[in-house]
């Protein structure tokens, strides 16, 4: 059996190196980012499928509650309380209901803050001066200094 020498490399330029280089991460971004808009659109499409089946069974769970709320006013028709009353009984208790809603949505809404924090920032930004303080950046670490913070690895098999 013969053997091949090996092909002696090709010289090529510094230029041409980069050159293919940046071809290649151009190639590569944007195939990512064609990816990226595959699966939203795919998750889009998902979401929207879900927030519309979500719709119909919100739907359908509001017609229950009148059919629900007729049942009970009825019911209370055939306990003997009249029929304006007993209807009346049934939209007092919807009204209380509904007005337990909004006490608790005002309470929530007491609760928050705001964008306090950002716009103090930006006030401070506006005005040129910072709480936070300036100090000098680390001189950059020399080449024996370099990953000198890890730990050796041991190598026990």
């Amino acid at each position: 059996m013969t053997q091949i020498p090996p092909a002696e490399p090709q010289e090529e330029s510094l230029g041409s190196l980069v050159a293919a280089a940046t071809d290649q991460i151009s190639t590569l971004v944007r195939a990512e980012i064609e990816l990226a808009k595959s699966e939203l659109k795919f998750d889009a499409k998902r979401a929207g499928v879900a927030g519309g089946l979500f719709g119909a069974a919100a739907f359908m769970a509001h017609l229950c509650l009148i059919l629900a709320s007729f049942a009970i006013a009825y019911g209370l028709v055939a306990l003997g309380v009249w029929t304006w009353l007993a209807f009346a009984i049934v939209t007092v208790f919807y009204l209380l209901v509904a007005a337990l809603f909004v006490y608790l949505g005002i309470r929530r809404l007491k609760g928050l803050t705001g964008m306090k924090r950002t716009l103090h920032s930006l006030k401070t930004l506006k005005g040129g001066e910072s709480d936070l303080p300036v100090a000098a950046a680390p001189a950059p670490p020399t080449a024996g200094q370099v990953g000198s913070h890890r730990e050796p690895v041991s190598r026990d098999l």
